[in-house]
This record gives C-alpha cells, structure tokens and sequence, in this order.
C-alpha cells in the first residue's frame, strides 16, 4: 500500500473545503470561527451550535459528541471511513491528485 502524504494533503485542502462537501451551513460566524450543528453526530436543531471550526486554522470540535481534529480527522470521522481511505475519498470528490509519497 502506498503512503499518502498527510502534511501535503492538509497544506492544500482546508476546512472551509470539507465543510463545503459535507454541506455545512453554520449558525453563527465571528471572524474565522464558525459555529453549528456537527456533521459528524448528526443535526439535531438546525441553531445548534455545538460544532465549532477555525477556517484559518484548519481545526474544529464538537463539544457535544467530543469529535475534534483538523480537516481529514473530519472527513474521516463524518463519512466513517479509516483516515487513509477518507484522504483518497476526499481528493477524488475534490477532483484533486492523492500527494502520494515518493519511493526511494
């Protein structure tokens, strides 16, 4: 199996990015803070502001489910897929090459 390259991968694709695929829509917005319902436990009221992203850092965290990370952590955790699965998955939807790491 091939390696991905994580950092490469994360330096290009950022947060606004997968919350724009897995078609957040954020109840409040202050600055670079975005807050809503998680797309990882599911919508549970449409003004929930449980889930939590920094665009500019590439972070987020849902103080209801615990879920937290960068970008890829949250793809992988909203679709339920492994993280390399989910970096491979969320290039294709992004019509984006997979960085793959380079062999000696």
């Amino acid at each position: 199996m091939a390696g991905i390259d994580f950092r490469t991968l994360r330096s290009e694709v950022g947060i606004a990015a997968v919350l724009r695929l897995l078609g957040f829509v954020p109840s409040q917005r202050r600055g670079p803070q975005v807050r809503g319902p998680c797309p990882v436990h599911g919508r549970h009221r449409e003004r929930s502001r449980s889930f939590s992203a920094h665009l500019e850092k590439d972070a987020y965290h849902c103080f209801h489910c615990g879920s937290s990370g960068n970008q890829l952590d949250l793809w992988a955790a909203a679709t339920r897929q492994p993280l390399y699965q989910a970096a491979i998955d969320l290039c294709e939807r992004l019509h984006r090459p997979v960085p793959w790491l380079s062999r000696w």
